[in-house]
């Protein structure tokens, strides 16, 4: 787990809410309080659409919102003359990026051991932070795949211009 406090929140902001730059997690979940407080759980209800499109993989095809559909409702949350007092946003991987990850880590973690991985993205203060974090199925004692999440965000912000400092 790493924590990575944002230096040009600006920036930030503008690729986090008004790019695709985070279009490949899910919102898992999201706080965010203005003059009320807003609390989102970004599972996805099945139940909600037809029988045609629960059987089309396409429709819903993950456990959680994809964050390219859940930006714009967040964005108009976020958006006004006052900056938010803060908000959280837990956002996971989509699963079929962590494979991609995992090549640097123990070989016989396989991809459905991993339950998540995860960055909680946290604005208070007039600051920004995003902290990593894995989650698996069941207890795992290698670390090695927590380093590589790590490496993985830092390639991640690098490539993105997204400036940063490590605490």
């Amino acid at each position: 787990m790493t924590s990575f406090q944002i230096t040009e929140l600006k920036n930030f902001m503008g690729k986090l809410l008004g790019t695709d730059c985070f279009d490949s997690f899910l919102l898992a979940g999201a706080q965010v309080v203005t003059a009320v407080e807003y609390t989102i759980d970004g599972r996805i209800h099945s139940e909600f659409y037809s029988r045609e499109e629960r059987e089309d993989p396409s429709v819903c095809p993950f456990e959680f919102a994809p964050w390219a559909d859940m930006r714009p409702v967040l964005f108009q949350m976020i958006r006004g003359r006052r900056s938010p007092s803060r908000f959280k946003l837990m956002l996971h991987l989509r699963p079929d990026y962590v494979p991609g990850v995992l090549k640097g880590a123990d070989p016989s973690l396989s991809p459905e051991q991993v339950k998540a991985l995860v960055i909680t993205v946290r604005y208070e203060e007039g600051r920004a932070s995003i902290v990593t974090g894995t989650a698996f199925h069941s207890f795992v004692l290698d670390k090695t795949l927590d380093a590589c999440w790590d490496k993985t965000m830092r390639q991640f912000l690098t490539a993105r211009q997204i400036a940063y400092t490590e605490s």
